[in-house]
């Protein structure tokens, strides 16, 4: 997981026409009925803007599909790129926006037809040659370039020695390509890579097929399954080995790595069958139809200034953390992997949500790390030994943090969100016990599954599971600015906060360390 405090960039604005038709469509197919009348245009918020990043998101259409078409020149390391997005309007709308930054922008066509745009800060203001009537499926095509080294206040990229991988956590796949950037509009996604010969071109799900061009080039097309959110894409390029396993009944294990140090990254990838094991005995069958692991091939913390990211089927990875031994990376490895069920497959409705993600991968990471008998950071060797110590913390990080279920931009990714999300969990397993929490977690991944899913969303399976109201137990949890008691440990404690202490709407925005690495 990666931190960023985002900050508006305004762009000069830009207008433009072009007359190419989309790829792979004709002009009779690609026309959508105009529109008689003419319309409103789209906010550039959602109806009920995110509670953390309020200008990401766009209104009036979904978006049901992306195919991304990069195509990376290795002289001036820039990136030139087509975006495909199959759209479908929610209302009649005469100019619809979507998130973009950074991108330099060179035509627009929708539905086959030229659409003048403009780039408005963030956004991409776009109207199409005849208003959409609600309703509408239509492609748009936006042809744009990239420049993976250009400075941002938040970007998406991580330039490597031979070329770059993506990061768009949380705030930050409009960087990358032109899109509707929030969880709640998953969509399919599909890739092609194209690349020099000797490099290879990576991205999430499954190879679909390889094809030598001309001019020494090969071009790499992907397909995903499954619905992804935008912050979950992974495009990578460089000198990169594809390594084949297989995990439990036959899933598909592939792990990218670079080329000079497969042999070196080996014991560590070697882990991912046990690890996906362990898992589906507690969450269920693996969601994906492929997983594994990509050690990006930089070291370089300025480029690279998080631990492990869970990019969807593909997690990546700073590769000299995976060349310690077990006992130091085993935690990590399944932090990452449990996100494929919580954040990947059932996706958070909001930022606000993001200790859902976060709280029930290091509470699986913990649980792992301690059945095996691996002391913690703290040298603690227990669960519960943790979570006392992590309770003890409750109030100063309720004031210096705020709730666990209440970020902001600033102290999204700190420890209120990972160990704080753990000791919510900790104390409602304590009141329902081991069973129900297992059906509980089942069964909130079963019913939102491919979707995006809320705190509230969470709390209602909770309560319909456990045949009790828990509504009012989990919103003092995760809302509460003192620390409820724990259930079965009156003896519990917590330090007193000092008189005075700074509240999270007065102290300095400042890096919060993924607490992951507390594991």
């Amino acid at each position: 997981m990666r931190y960023r405090t985002r900050v508006t960039a305004p762009a000069a604005a830009l207008t433009g026409t072009a007359a190419v038709l989309t790829a792979g469509t004709s002009a009779a197919s690609a026309q959508t009925p105009a529109l008689r009348g003419g319309g409103t245009p789209g906010a550039e918020t959602l109806p009920e803007p995110d509670a953390v990043f309020p200008a990401l998101g766009n209104d009036g259409y979904r978006v049901t599909a992306y195919h991304l078409d990069f195509s990376y020149d290795a002289t001036n390391r820039l990136v030139d790129a087509i975006a495909t997005l199959t759209l479908c309007a929610t209302q009649d709308l005469s100019r619809f926006s979507l998130d973009a930054l950074g991108l330099d922008i060179r035509s627009v066509r929708v539905g086959g037809r030229t659409a003048t745009f403009e780039q408005i800060g963030e956004k991409l203001r776009v109207t199409p040659a005849c208003p959409l009537p609600e309703r509408a499926r239509v492609t748009v095509r936006i042809e744009y370039s990239a420049d993976p080294s250009r400075t941002l206040a938040h970007t998406g990229w991580v330039v490597t020695p031979d070329g770059f991988a993506v990061c768009a956590q949380p705030n930050s796949a409009h960087t990358v390509f032109p899109c509707n950037d929030h969880p709640t509009d998953k969509a399919a996604f599909s890739f092609r890579v194209t690349v020099p010969r000797g490099l290879r071109g990576v991205a999430n799900g499954t190879l679909v097929r390889a094809e030598n061009l001309d001019g020494d080039r090969t071009a790499y097309t992907y397909r995903s399954r499954h619905p992804m959110a935008t912050e979950l894409v992974q495009i990578t390029v460089g000198d990169y080995t594809v390594k084949d396993r297989r995990g439990p009944h036959g899933l598909p294990l592939r792990d990218v790595v670079p080329t000079a140090r497969a042999a070196a990254l080996e014991p560590a990838l070697s882990l991912t069958p046990g690890l996906v094991e362990w898992v589906e005995r507690r969450l269920g069958v693996f969601p994906f139809e492929t997983y594994g692991l990509l050690p990006c091939n930089s070291d370089d913390p300025k480029a690279f200034d998080f631990t492990g990211l869970e990019t969807q089927t593909l997690t990546l990875y700073k590769p000299a953390f995976l060349l310690q031994e077990e006992q130091k990376i085993g935690a990590h490895l399944m932090h990452e992997l449990v996100h494929s069920w919580f954040g990947n497959s059932v996706s958070p409705a909001g930022w606000a949500d993001l200790w859902l993600n976060e709280g029930h991968a290091d509470f699986y990471g913990l649980l792992y790390r301690f059945e095996r008998g691996w002391p913690d950071s703290l040298g603690l060797t227990s669960m519960e030994a943790r979570m006392k110590d992590t309770y003890a913390r409750g109030d100063l990080w309720r004031r210096t943090s705020g709730p666990v279920a209440a970020p902001n931009a600033v102290n999204l990714f700190d420890n209120q969100r990972y160990l704080g999300g753990v000791l919510v969990l900790y104390a409602l397993r304590e009141l329902v016990g081991e069973d129900v929490f297992r059906r509980i977690e089942r069964t909130f991944l079963e019913c939102h599954r491919g979707s995006s899913a809320s705190t509230e969303d969470y709390i209602a399976i909770a309560s319909e599971v456990s045949g009790q109201d828990l509504s009012g137990f989990l919103r003092d949890w995760l809302y509460g600015t003192k620390t409820p008691r724990m259930p079965g440990h009156p003896d519990w404690t917590v330090v007193p906060v000092p008189p005075g202490l700074l509240t999270p709407r007065n102290r300095e925005p400042g890096h919060y360390p993924d607490s992951t690495a507390t594991l």
